[in-house]
């Protein structure tokens, strides 16, 4: 079984102190976002947790306990820098703060570990394609020697996005070409390999992969560890990752980047944030009357692992 922290908040810039209670009690609970009253239960300890994968666009304040984690269980880290200032991404520290501590992370769990993700990318009049080109390129200088590889997307158009980031210019295929060709040409340059995460076009043309951001080959390079062979059915269109469960929960996270999906609306996480409890299983609130507990099934993907259910 592989846990996600990041996919719906970024627990470890808001979250640290939950996240290492649960792992130092060896269990947290999950509600189901489609139905609320809906909570599973899962076991986290190595005997039924292959790899527990982060994603965050801040490890400064876990950066020194993090330890506590990886000294028991295999880890994988995303770290999400980009071109955009607090105007786009107000709760998220500076680049040069940023790549700061990326070195810092490589440092203590091993660069073979660690992907820089480049995304969303998208344009408004002051976030062109030229400006991601040049931010990407001196930031690629200093991330290269510290991480595994980098990836990319293209941003979603979904219809929250006509109110949170009005400024947005929709991309053409045209403007997803040439920053596709600058991206692959700029990654090479530094030695630095570059792929897609989550679309369905390929640009092999320019040296870009399109393998999935988390699949076996990955995890088997950065771990040292076989899995097993499962169908990588992904999360969205164009994903092709290993399945996950993730741990978090949509309406918390305090970034306030304005493309994200993850918030309904910029004062929804303020609210939940105030209800968080970093002793509760549950990242925000805790049990209800209404609620019920369900046990979630756990498999080992690992090929010397056998399934379970917890």
């Amino acid at each position: 079984m592989i846990i996600n922290t990041g996919g719906r908040t970024d627990t470890v810039n808001y979250y640290s102190d939950w996240l290492l209670n649960r792992f130092e009690q060896g269990e947290v609970y999950v509600r189901n976002p489609l139905f609320p009253h809906r909570v599973y239960r899962y076991r986290l300890s190595p005997d039924t947790v292959d790899c527990v994968v982060f994603c965050s666009k801040n490890y400064r304040p876990i950066l020194s306990r993090l330890h506590r984690i990886s000294d028991r269980f295999d880890v994988f880290c995303y770290y999400t820098i980009t071109a955009y200032g607090r105007d786009v991404e107000p709760g998220v520290p500076d680049i040069d703060r940023s790549i700061e501590t990326l070195e810092e992370l490589s440092r203590s769990v091993g660069r073979n570990r660690v992907v820089w993700r480049y995304d969303p990318v998208l344009l408004t009049e002051k976030y062109t394609v030229a400006r991601h080109l040049e931010c990407f390129e001196s930031m690629a200088a200093r991330i290269a020697p510290h991480v595994s590889f980098a990836l990319f997307s293209f941003v979603e158009m979904y219809r929250r996005l006509e109110t949170n980031m009005p400024e947005i210019i929709p991309l053409t295929p045209a403007d997803r070409d040439l920053l596709a060709r600058g991206l692959g040409e700029r990654a090479r340059r530094h030695g630095l390999r570059l792929q897609t995460c989550g679309t369905d076009e390929s640009y092999a043309a320019y040296g870009i992969g399109r393998s999935g951001c988390l699949t076996a080959p990955i995890l088997e390079q950065a771990l040292g560890r076989t899995f097993r062979k499962l169908p990588h059915k992904g999360t969205r269109k164009g994903c092709s990752c290993m399945p996950s469960r993730d741990i978090g929960a949509y309406d918390t996270c305090l970034n306030g980047c304005k493309y994200c999906y993850a918030n309904r609306r910029p004062d929804s996480a303020l609210e939940n944030y105030r209800r968080h409890d970093p002793r509760s299983p549950l990242l925000v609130g805790g049990l209800q009357p209404s609620d019920t507990l369900c046990d979630g099934v756990q498999e080992r993907w690992t090929a010397e692992g056998e399934p379970s259910l917890f």
